[in-house]
C-alpha cells in the first residue's frame, strides 16, 4: 500500500484543497490520501484528480470513517497560451451533471493522446507499450507521470523529472497535445454543475508582469472564477501571503493545497507540502458560501 504521508504538526483548523490519487496521476489510493489528511490534523481534504471523479466515492467513505470532510472535485486543463491554465473545481459531486458529462469526453481525449505518445516514443526508438503504461496507472486514468515511471523503470531516463525534461513536457519530442476546454466553458460548466472554480498554481500562466496577471485575474473573475490558489507547495511563504492579498484585491477567495501526487512528486505531503504549508480552514467556508450564493 502506498503511503500518502506521515503525521504532521498542523493545527486542527487547516485543510488541503488540491490532491491527487491513483485515479489520475498520483500514486496513492483515495483512502490513503484521506488517511494522510487525518494524520496531518486536517478538518477537510479535497480529492481533485485530473478529469475524473472516479476516486470520490472511495474517498468519501474513508472520510466518513475518519470523521472528516471530503470535498469532491477535479482538476482540468484549459486552452491557454503561452503558459498553462489549470482550474481546480470544488464541490463537484460524482454523478450526472454538465461538467461531469464533459469529463467523460475529456477522458476519451486523454486516451487518444496517450496512444499517440506511445507512437512518438516508438518513433524515437524507445520500446514501450500502452499496456505497460496502463499497468503502471492501475485503476486510474493514464497520464504522463505513468509514462515517466515506466521510462525510469526501463532505465531510459534517470528519474521522473528527467522524463518530462527530456521527452514528455510541452515542446519536447514525445509531447502530444489533447482536447482542452476554454476557460469560459470550464467555468460556466462548473457553475452549472453547482461547483466553484479556482485558478490553480497561477504562476504557470506564462505571465511576466504584475499587470499581465492582474488583467487575467480580472477577466477570469468577470466570467465567474471564484478562487485563486495562493497557498501552493512550491511558493515561498511570503509569496503565498502576497497572492492571497492579490486574490482579495480582485474579489477572489484565496485557496490552496499541497498538489499531492504521492511518489510522483517526492517530498510533498498531504496538508503540509514540504513542511511549511498551511491552508486556513476558514477559506473552505468562504468557498462553500460562494457556492451557495452563486
Amino acid at each position: 500500500m502506498d503511503s500518502a504521508g506521515s503525521p504532521g504538526t498542523l493545527t486542527s483548523m487547516a485543510v488541503d484543497l488540491h490532491t491527487h490519487s491513483f485515479f489520475s496521476d498520483g500514486s496513492a489510493s483515495p483512502t490513503d490520501v484521506v488517511r494522510a489528511a487525518f494524520e496531518a490534523g486536517l478538518t477537510a481534504v479535497a480529492l481533485t484528480d485530473h478529469d475524473t471523479l472516479e476516486g470520490v466515492p472511495e474517498a468519501c467513505e474513508a472520510a466518513d470513517q475518519a470523521g472528516m470532510e471530503l470535498v469532491p472535485g477535479a482538476e482540468i486543463s484549459c486552452e491557454w497560451a503561452p503558459g498553462a491554465m489549470h482550474l481546480v473545481i470544488l464541490f463537484l459531486d460524482a454523478g450526472p451533471g454538465p461538467l461531469q458529462s464533459e469529463l467523460v469526453d475529456l477522458q476519451r481525449g486523454r486516451d487518444a493522446r496517450n496512444h499517440a505518445i506511445v507512437e512518438r516514443l516508438h518513433d524515437l526508438g524507445i520500446d514501450i507499450t500502452y499496456e505497460e503504461v496502463a499497468r503502471q496507472a492501475g485503476m486510474g486514468v493514464v497520464g504522463r507521470p505513468h509514462f515517466a515511471a515506466v521510462l525510469v523503470r526501463k532505465g531510459i531516463v534517470d528519474d521522473i523529472n528527467s522524463a518530462f525534461r527530456e521527452l514528455l513536457a510541452d515542446g519536447k519530442p514525445a509531447y502530444v497535445s489533447r482536447k482542452r476546454l476554454s476557460p469560459e466553458d470550464a467555468i460556466g460548466l462548473a457553475k452549472a454543475s453547482g461547483a466553484v472554480s479556482i485558478l490553480a498554481h497561477p504562476k504557470t500562466l506564462g505571465h511576466d508582469t504584475a499587470d499581465e496577471f492582474a488583467r487575467t485575474f480580472r477577466w477570469l473573475r468577470s466570467i465567474g472564477l471564484v478562487g485563486l490558489e495562493a497557498y501552493c507547495t512550491e511558493y515561498p511563504p511570503d509569496e503565498r501571503l502576497e497572492l492571497a492579498s492579490v486574490a482579495r484585491s480582485h474579489g477572489l477567495i484565496p485557496s490552496g493545497g499541497s498538489d499531492y501526487h504521492g511518489s510522483y512528486r517526492p517530498g510533498v505531503r498531504v496538508g503540509q507540502g514540504h513542511g511549511d504549508l498551511r491552508v486556513p480552514a476558514e477559506l473552505l467556508e468562504e468557498l462553500r458560501a460562494a457556492r451557495e450564493t452563486s
